[in-house]
This record gives C-alpha cells, structure tokens and sequence, in this order.
C-alpha cells in the first residue's frame, strides 16, 4: 500500500478516533487504525475497542491499493507534530510502514491486518433521521450522569427512547437523575416505542462527532449493534443488554415549594462553599428561609464556610444537604439563566429544571444527602 494525503484532511479524522482507541488494554491490535486504500482519491479508516468502533474517510492520492494497521496515537501524534504539507504513508517490509513529509521520515511497526476486528455492517433497513442540534444537547445534557463503573451493569449506559414525535434519553448513577426530551419529526409507518442502553462510551464518541454542523443524524438499530452516520462518518456501538429501572418512579410530582435563582451566581457560590466540604462527602446545605438562601458547608478538618443570596421565597424554612459536584454538573450544561429548585421536604428528592426556555425539556433529579 502507498498513498499521498494532506495534513488537514487527515488530521480531523485522526483525532476523532483518539478517544476510542485505550492506551492500555490486553488486545495489542486494538490500539491500531486500520487504512484501507482501495481506489484513487479516499481512503478508509477504521479504529475500534470491540464496544465502539469508527468509521471515517479522508481524501487522498492512491499510489498502490491494499491495507495496514498502524499505531493509532504515534501516527495522531506525528501527523499534529508535522506542518501543512503532503504526507507519504508507504508499507515497507517485515511489517513496517513509512511515514514521511518534506525532510521529516519515520518508520514503525506495525501489526497483522488480518488480526483487526470486523465490524458488523449497518443492517439494510431505513434509517430513523434524528435531529442533530436535539441530540447534541441530549447528550450533553446526561452523559455526567452515567457511572460508568458501576457493577449493575444497565447503569453504565444511557436509555434512548424513540416515540412518535420526540425522543428522550435518560442517565442515571443511583444518586442523581438527568431526563431529556426533545422533538423529532413524526415519521408514519414508525414502530410506536423503541428503547435501547447506549453504552457511557458511545455517547462520549456522539458527542464529539456532533460538535458542529446541522445536517441530521441516520440512526439503524440492529440485533446487537446500533449505528449512527453522521456527516459520512459511522459510529457502531454494542447495545447493553439489560433492563433499564423504572426512571418514572423516581421523578417525583409531589414537589410543593419552587425557589428560582441566578444560575451563574449560585454556581458561584457553591464552588466558593464547596472549597471547605468534607473531600469524601463534598456536602453543601442549602438552608431555604423568606426571601433567603443560604449556602454552607463544613468539614472537621478543614473548617466552614457559609454564604447567603437573596431570593423570591415566602414558604416554610426548610434545610437540604446536595453534594455540590452533583449540583455544578447540572448548572454547568444547563443553558438558561434563571433555574429552578423543586422541594417538598429534606428527605425527599429534588428536582432541578432550566427556569428559561430551552430546546428541550430537560428534568434533573437529585437525592439528598444525610450528614
């Protein structure tokens, strides 16, 4: 194989594999790319960790068709290190490849081609067109609240839920809740409900795939894979096999007492607070009194801090520990102004909401913590 190809049109492609390939893992060939050079003018790529996988392409001068795997990171890094410039990807003997550019020549080693996984391929089935802006901040607005690391194993992905007119995707770690909801175009034809667990991982790939543009997403589900194009790249991702817990039950209705406030103020405040909290715990109290907020915490070893904003509240004081981090995850991706705090007691779950209009509905639920 032997190819011509330019920085700048491989260097995007490069990149967006990065974070599927791991930098340590026990299948050698796994921290690969594949490149495939089958005719003049594109080449495939291909990088997976056999829960992900990418697919993408990128323009180039074929000299000699054929295919190679190389060290995914080395060439990244030596394909960002080199200037604008043409680069000369050539497979040389007893498994290397030569990679040069003007003055600059390399060689590495490489491993087998015929050791690569094979990715599955996209079913023959019309694809279900979703809304790029609705997903990219569906995802924005849940992937924190995945575990990740979890041994109940349905908690380490999100739930994505298809219905007539709008879709939902809801991620939750046992502790907090994070649901949105967007519209989508109601297709006739389409099966009433459809709901899959979208591995941690996917959604992370997701997100950087759908960072700009607005042309819409082509989603195919399969028996054990999903797929997702997007912009002439395709991601494939595992499906986790499990039963996802009844999130309704969790987000609770009953909810009498509402406080509004600044979300840039308040998120100031409590990283400020959060500074003295116990490192393990890392527990705010919000003390709620008329037309008051305060905002404390304390902790043995360190010491305390306390501060206090004014707000719009005339019901019955009441007391309620959050761990901050839980709180600034959700008023970090949160894009209103004003946001709302929905309690009914200290013991009961909170519910936070954009006070403002947003694109979508987006319900966050928070359990409190005991200290």
């Amino acid at each position: 194989m032997e190819l011509t190809v330019r920085k700048n049109d491989l260097l995007p492609e490069l990149q967006l594999f990065q974070g599927i390939i791991e930098r340590k893992n026990t299948i050698p060939i796994l921290g690969n790319i594949l490149i495939r050079a089958e005719e003049d003018g594109v080449i495939q790529l291909l990088a997976t960790d056999l829960e992900v996988g990418l697919r993408s392409q990128s323009n180039a001068s074929v000299v000699k068709s054929g295919s190679i795997t190389i060290p995914a990171k080395k060439l990244y890094e030596i394909v960002k290190s080199l200037p604008e410039t043409e680069i000369q990807i050539k497979e040389g003997v007893k498994g290397s490849v030569m990679i040069s550019a003007d003055r600059f020549e390399s060689r590495m080693q490489t491993l087998p081609k015929e050791d690569f996984p094979t990715l599955p391929d996209i079913p023959n089935e019309t694809p279900v067109k979703l809304p790029r802006a609705g997903l990219r901040e569906m995802v924005n607005k849940t992937q924190f609240a995945i575990t990740g690391e979890d041994t109940r194993y349905f908690l380490n992905g999100a739930l994505f839920l298809l219905q007539p007119g709008k879709m939902q995707l809801v991620a939750t770690d046992g502790h907090r809740l994070a649901l949105v909801e967007t519209e989508r175009e109601n297709v006739v034809g389409e099966a009433e409900k459809a709901q899959v667990i979208l591995p941690k991982k996917t959604l992370w790939e997701l997100s950087r795939l759908l960072t700009e543009g607005d042309n819409p997403v082509e989603y195919v589900p399969g028996e054990n894979h999903l797929f997702f194009n997007v912009d002439g790249r395709q991601l494939v991702s595992r499906v986790i096999d499990a039963q996802f817990p009844a999130y309704e039950r969790v987000v609770p209705t009953g909810n009498d007492k509402t406080i509004e406030f600044d979300r840039d103020r308040v998120t100031r405040v409590v990283k400020r607070v959060a500074l003295l909290s116990s490192e393990r715990s890392q527990a705010v109290k919000l003390q709620i009194s008329s037309n008051q907020l305060g905002i404390t915490s304390s902790s043995p070893e360190v010491g305390e801090a306390t501060e206090s904003l004014a707000i719009e509240y005339s019901g019955e004081e009441v007391e309620i520990c959050f761990n901050a981090k839980y709180v600034l995850d959700f008023l970090a991706v949160t894009d209103s102004d004003t946001v709302q705090l929905l309690l009914k007691d200290e013991t009961s779950q909170a519910v936070m909401k954009p006070a403002g209009s947003e694109g979508c509905d987006y319900t966050y639920v928070i359990m409190p913590m005991r200290v």
